[in-house]
């Protein structure tokens, strides 16, 4: 009997790998999921279920609350477009051209990676308050970017922007510059090029890093609170209120807004990995 035909009446879950033992991996994986994931996401779940429907109502879906998600969730919807525009010009920068200070600004693209939050929380309320580098001149203008809902999406554009710079880059390595002169040799424009060649091939990494700047954005703390102003009603975000609902011992108030931006999130999420995956089946 040939390797081949034996390898065949393998089952898919027995067929030999580099990493032996699929039960023991599998088993190990959803174990750590569980703790690190499933578990925490249960607690807070039955921690919101010590409420009644109209309690949860009234401590999920408040007006305050409602204020909240709607500043959250714009926010983050607004700053993660803005880095799927700005982080794939970076990208794309960054992998076709080379350039005096190319190492610097690889660095200034990963720093929010390992800034703490509330250091750059700090640094960006200090350069755009009114008295800052930047807000001085915007305040000329009659402009207010701290303190203001403006605060919030500069917050959270900084800390998203990596995450489409650095899922793109290796979509940008694998796309030669070979497939970009054939289809302008064969009469393609650069507006074509862009839209019939670049465009489809980005289009699963791209979805991929704006969702994962929305879902970082989403949760955001540290470096909101301090130029969001942190008004009720105009610049709070939802997860400084849970921590404040925390601090006053309502704990099922804030496992019930926890559990309405968990599901919010989740829904959001899903749709975007379904057009993902669609846009990846139409590109394929």
């Amino acid at each position: 009997m040939t390797l081949s035909a034996s390898s065949k009446r393998l089952s898919p879950f027995r067929r030999r790998s580099a990493i032996p033992g699929f039960g023991i991996t599998l088993g190990v994986t959803i174990s750590l999921l569980s703790l690190v994931v499933l578990i925490p996401l249960a607690a807070v779940i039955l921690k919101a279920s010590g409420l009644d429907g109209p309690g949860f109502m009234a401590a999920g879906f408040s007006p305050r609350a409602m204020a909240a998600y709607r500043l959250s969730f714009g926010a983050a919807f607004a700053a993660a477009s803005v880095n799927a525009v700005f982080g794939a010009l970076t990208a794309w920068a960054l992998v076709r051209y080379e350039f005096f200070g190319k190492p610097i600004v690889n660095a200034l693209v990963d720093l929010p990676f390992a800034l703490p939050t509330a250091v750059a929380g700090i640094a960006l309320a200090a350069l755009y308050a009114p008295n800052g580098w930047v807000g001085q001149y915007l305040a000329a203008m009659g402009l207010k970017a701290a303190y203001t809902p403006v605060g919030v999406v500069i917050a959270l554009t900084f800390i998203g922007l990596p995450f489409v710079v650095r899922t793109l880059e290796p979509v940008l390595r694998d796309l030669s510059a070979d497939v970009e002169e054939a289809a302008a040799s064969l009469g393609a424009g650069r507006i074509s090029i862009i839209g019939r060649v670049i465009l489809p091939a980005l289009g699963p990494a791209w979805l991929t890093g704006f969702a994962l700047s929305f879902a970082r954005g989403v949760g955001e703390y540290g470096s909101v609170i301090f130029i969001a102003g942190n008004m009720p009603y105009k610049s709070e975000i939802a997860p400084l209120l849970i921590v404040i609902q925390l601090e006053q011992f309502n704990y099922q108030a804030a496992a019930a807004i926890a559990v309405v931006m968990l599901s919010a999130s989740f829904a959001m999420l899903l749709v975007i990995n379904t057009v993902q995956a669609w846009a990846r089946r139409l590109s394929a």
